[in-house]
This record gives structure tokens, C-alpha cells and sequence, in this order.
């Protein structure tokens, strides 16, 4: 049996009429412009607290360390109820990080708080984001899993635009700890329209294995996929790169440019702007262009704006490199996660995409930490060239012959 043989359309209704669907997106909408919150307010806290870009490197690193359990968490998303787990995420991500900001507005909180926050909502952010990918598919149609993700795309970049700006604003006139309290409402939210949902789903069924033969299914079904395996290998390289710039990202325009919190927020808006015209654009070039070329040409043109944005301090300059930055990946992420969905089995969705982030993502805490001794001891713009350098070089992998056979078979 192929893969397209295990999907099942069922009673699910075309995308403009699937309220589900909808609902699934807008509750994305409202927990992504926390997370745009967060994204400001961390490094804000780390630069009160120590005023080290190493310390910031190393509570980036320590919030990706979870990915290492991705594994797992594919395993527990296959064998638990999707529901749940969402659920339980929400939840608890909503408690910490209101628990933090309180913290931080009373001048209790200290950088191990931080250290052993970060810890925990990276495990949390791995399990839901594995477990919400596996749960797409049940709320749409095989032929609308282009164009929800490109929607789910679409409303990141929203929140990229609009939240940066409203949350640099929220950072200098009242205190991070104020954002990171938003942010905590936020998961709330997610909590309640999660819980709105039906996701009723198959478990895996049968004798009971361990969970390392389980963990094994998912690892031998990546590597027999060619184009899987190297779109995975591809994004190894480019995640690497992506995280050095990242990291520090918001440590290089406060301290190395000098940009106040506001004009962080903006520069970050004005990328986000940009990027919901790439998630518009996403199913639309697919209809017109392969996914090999795509993948390609945003890989390329990615890493070169970030290589490009360590020469500039001019705001119009840097706001639009990172636009360009947010564009390509707002095109190129929906046709990696489509072609996961696409390609494998309901039984095993949960587990592809945490072998598949495993693959990828195995090195960011590395990443994370290098971008901190590297701006600590040399300088923050050498390290975001060096990831738009590394990040460039591997969009080449993309042009592997497997990809070319995925398009040819119309997948």
C-alpha cells in the first residue's frame, strides 16, 4: 500500500467551509503573537539580569536541548490521545511563563529561574508542536494540506508583523515581565480552542512494542524516503546557520546597533509583513513551480540576506533584509511540512516529524551556544555571517534527484 492510500477524506468539509479548520488557525494566530512577545522579552530579561550575549546563548541553548527528545515525544503523540497532549502543553506553558513574569516584575526572579524555565518550555514546545502536526491532517482534506499550511504559515507571519511592534512598545514602557505575562494568556487561549476541537484519531494498534521499535518505525520509514531524508539532511545545515542568526538577532540590534526595544519591534513587523505575502504566495508558486526549485531558490536567497544583514546598521536596510529572510521561509515552510503529511502514513505522522526534527534540529543547542561564545569573544556580526554563510551552502542539498521524482509523481 502507498502512502496516498491510507488517506481517508471521510466527512471532512472543503477548507472555507471546515470551521474546525479555521478555528485550529485562528487559535495559531493568537498563541503565535505570545510567542513574538517572548521573543523580545527573554533576551530583554537576559541583558537585565547579566548583560552577557553568552548568557543569552546559553538559555537559547538550553530551551532547544528538548529536541533531543524528539523521539519520544513522536512516540508519545502516536500512542497518547493528540488532544490531550495539546492540552497539557497549553496549559502548563501558561502557568510557567505567568509564574516568570511575576517574578521578574517583583525582582525575585535570577538567571538559573530563567535557565530552568527555558528548560522546560522547550520540552513543552517539542511535544505540542510534534503532536500538532500529526493532528493536521485529521481536520482537513489530503488536497487542502497545501493551503492550511500555508494559512497556519500565513498567520505566523501576521503575528511577525503586528505583535514585534506592540510588544516592543508593551517592553519600553512597562517591563518584559509584562510581555511574558501576555504571552502566558496567550497558551490560555490556545488551552480553550484546542479544547473546542474534535480530533478523533486512530491509535497504534496491535501487540505492544517498546517504545525504541516504535522510535525505529519512524527512523527506518525517513531513511527509506529519499526525499524525506534529503530535505531533512538540507535543513540539518540550514537550522544550524538560522540559529546562529537568531540567537542573536535581538542581543545584535539592542547591544552591537544600539536599536531601542521599539525599533526591535518594528524591524521585526516589517519582516513579518512581508512574510504573510510569502505565505499567500506559497500555494500559488506550488501550483506553478516544483518543490525542488522552491525549496532551492528560498534556501539560497534566505541565507544571503542573513549574510547580508551583518554588514548593515541602517534600520530601512536591516528591516528589509530580514523581510526578504521572511519571505523565503514563509514559502519553503509549508512545502516541507506539506510533503511530510503527503508522503507518510496516518499510523506514523507523529513519528516522522519528530525523526524528521530530530534530523534537523539535533544541532541547535550547539548552535545556540556557539552563537554566544563567537558574539561573546569576537563580535555578533561575524556570528550572523557565518550562519547566513552556512545557511546558503546548504540549500544546495535541495537540488538531490529525490525531490525531482516527488514532483514528478505529482505528490
Amino acid at each position: 500500500m502507498n502512502s496516498a492510500e491510507v488517506w481517508q477524506t471521510g466527512d471532512k468539509q472543503s477548507f472555507k467551509s471546515n470551521r474546525q479548520a479555521l478555528r485550529f488557525i485562528g487559535g495559531n494566530l493568537v498563541s503565535f503573537f505570545g510567542d513574538q512577545i517572548y521573543l523580545i522579552a527573554l533576551p530583554l530579561m537576559v541583558l537585565v539580569l547579566t548583560g552577557s550575549p553568552l548568557s543569552m546563548g546559553i538559555v537559547a541553548a538550553i530551551e532547544r536541548v528538548p529536541v533531543l527528545l524528539q523521539p519520544l515525544a513522536g512516540v508519545l503523540a502516536d500512542r497518547l490521545n493528540r488532544k490531550r497532549i495539546l492540552l497539557f502543553c497549553d496549559f502548563f506553558r501558561f502557568l510557567l511563563l505567568g509564574s516568570v513574569g511575576v517574578l521578574f516584575l517583583a525582582e525575585t526572579i535570577t538567571i538559573y529561574v530563567l535557565y530552568a524555565a527555558a528548560f522546560v518550555i522547550g520540552v513543552l514546545g517539542q511535544l505540542y508542536q510534534t503532536s500538532q502536526f500529526a493532528s493536521i491532517p485529521k481536520l482537513v482534506r489530503k488536497q487542502d494540506l497545501d493551503l492550511v499550511n500555508a494559512w497556519n504559515t500565513g498567520m505566523f507571519h501576521t503575528a511577525v508583523f503586528l505583535a514585534p511592534g506592540l510588544g516592543g512598545w508593551i517592553v519600553a514602557l512597562y517591563n518584559p515581565g509584562i510581555g511574558m505575562i501576555i504571552n502566558s494568556l496567550s497558551f490560555l487561549i490556545g488551552f480553550l480552542v484546542v479544547w473546542s476541537l474534535r480530533l478523533e484519531e486512530e491509535r497504534l494498534q496491535g501487540e505492544k512494542r517498546s517504545f525504541t521499535q516504535d522510535m525505529s518505525e519512524g527512523f527506518h520509514f525517513v531513511m527509506q524516503q529519499r526525499a524525506l531524508l534529503y530535505t531533512n539532511i538540507a535543513m540539518f545545515f540550514s537550522v544550524f546557520g538560522t540559529t546562529l542568526f537568531l540567537t542573536m538577532l535581538i542581543v545584535h540590534l539592542k547591544a552591537n546597533i544600539g536599536f531601542s526595544a521599539v525599533s526591535i519591534g518594528w524591524l521585526l513587523s516589517i519582516g513579518g509583513l512581508g512574510a504573510i505575502g510569502g505565505a499567500v504566495l506559497s500555494p500559488i508558486l506550488r501550483r506553478r513551480v516544483t518543490y525542488r526549485t522552491l525549496l532551492f531558490g528560498c534556501g539560497v536567497l534566505g541565507g544571503l540576506s542573513i549574510f547580508l544583514f551583518s554588514f548593515y546598521q541602517s534600520f530601512m536596510a536591516l528591516a528589509l533584509l530580514n523581510a526578504v529572510g521572511t519571505i523565503c521561509a514563509s514559502i519553503s515552510s509549508p512545502c516541507i511540512v506539506t510533503l511530510r503529511q503527503k508522503l507518510t502514513p496516518e499510523h506514523l505522522l507523529g513519528r516522522v516529524q519528530a525523526t524528521s526534527r530530530f534530523m534537523t534540529w539535533a544541532l541547535m543547542p550547539v548552535a545556540a551556544l556557539v552563537a554566544g561564545v563567537i558574539s561573546e569573544y569576537i563580535s555578533t556580526s561575524m556570528t550572523i555571517a557565518i550562519g547566513g554563510s552556512v545557511s546558503t551552502i546548504a540549500s544546495f542539498i535541495y537540488l538531490h534527484p529525490s525531490l525531482k521524482k516527488v514532483d514528478r509523481e505529482g505528490t
